[in-house]
């Protein structure tokens, strides 16, 4: 049942072309920066960057409604972005203050902001899946049109919950949607090392249910084949794989010093693979979006994070009467 999708694009308007290079614009501009300012030691924990993958972000996230759901990785600042997180509280969560969105309790690899149904970063390798095993459990009880939407690395595709939760969704038929983000590397090992056969997708068929494999770089493809899916899920037809095959631009974590990677790899990525760049050349040439207008949201952009890691900088630290606060339990 794998399949890999085209490289082609349904019907977008102005107005979705712009903000999926918005979502998009904005991902790599924050991490942009997050990689500069973690270098001044000012941010506090791991920082796992995802530059490189916006593609698969906006053309995944661009298709969910408010009250749909995501479960995310460590690698999590771009779906957070894209389901609509406050891009300011992202920093200053980053940044550890009070103004975060997790109160700077969660950091980089525990945002969360459920009123925009972002159930979290996660620092447990294979821990999205089996949330949105719990969504779309929801979802069929209640008898909503609910999805949800679990992203994973390749490493992460390798863990008993990201199977199980396969096996789980297909067996109870549910509405959700697996995006495995191929990024060539499970940490320092290539996928080549880590993983038997070519791609994730066709894992799915020893489940039951449709895989398919797009490039990663490509925005209208990842876009077409999350639109199927997502519609699929919607509509009772079931879950989904669907794996996308990208390369990533920082290391696994802030601070990796890549060696693992061979010489001139990133730059090359950088120069001939870009999907901001793809995704320019594409709308401008067919003459559906002006170049001029792609600039004013570069400017706007710039502006957004210059000014979140601002008022980040400035924003109080959390106070230590906010330690005992947010748990179940006090001991």
């Amino acid at each position: 049942m794998s399949a890999v999708a085209p490289p082609t694009t349904g019907e977008l308007t102005k107005d979705q072309l712009l903000e999926a290079y918005r979502v998009m614009r904005t991902i790599r501009d924050f991490e942009e920066r997050a990689h500069v300012e973690f270098a001044t030691g000012d941010i506090p924990g791991f920082v796992h960057l995802y530059a490189g993958e916006e593609a698969i972000a906006a053309g995944v996230i661009g298709h969910l409604r408010a009250d749909d759901f995501v479960a995310s990785t460590h690698r999590g600042h771009g779906h957070a972005i894209a389901k609509g997180c406050d891009v300011k509280g992202m920093m200053a969560e980053i940044f550890g203050k009070a103004t975060g969105l997790c109160r700077g309790k969660g950091g980089s690899m525990h945002i969360a902001d459920l009123s925009q149904g972002m159930l979290g970063a996660n620092g447990i390798v294979g821990g999205g899946p089996p949330l949105v095993c719990g969504v779309g459990l929801k979802a069929k009880v209640t008898k909503t049109d609910q999805v949800g939407v679990s992203f994973t690395g390749d490493g992460g595709s390798n863990q008993g919950t990201f199977l199980e939760s396969l096996n789980l969704a297909a067996s109870w038929h549910l509405p959700c949607v697996f995006v495995v983000e191929n990024n060539g590397y499970a940490e320092s090992t290539s996928s080549n090392y880590h993983q038997s056969g070519i791609d994730v997708a066709k894992r799915a068929d020893g489940f039951g249910l449709p895989g398919i494999t797009v490039d990663g770089f490509d925005f209208f493809a990842v876009h077409e084949a999350a639109g199927e899916a997502i519609a699929r899920a919607r509509a009772g037809g079931g879950p989904t794989l669907l794996e996308c095959k990208v390369m990533r631009y920082f290391g696994h974590f802030e601070g990796d010093q890549q060696t693992y990677r061979g010489e001139g790899e990133v730059e090359a990525l950088r120069r001939d693979r870009d999907c901001l760049d793809a995704f320019a050349r594409r709308v401008t040439g067919a003459g559906m979006i002006e170049q001029e207008e792609l600039a004013a949201i570069d400017e706007a952009t710039r502006k957004l994070i210059d000014e979140a890691v601002a008022e980040a900088r400035s924003a109080p630290d959390p106070s230590p009467d906010d330690v005992l606060t947010d748990v179940y339990v006090r001991y």
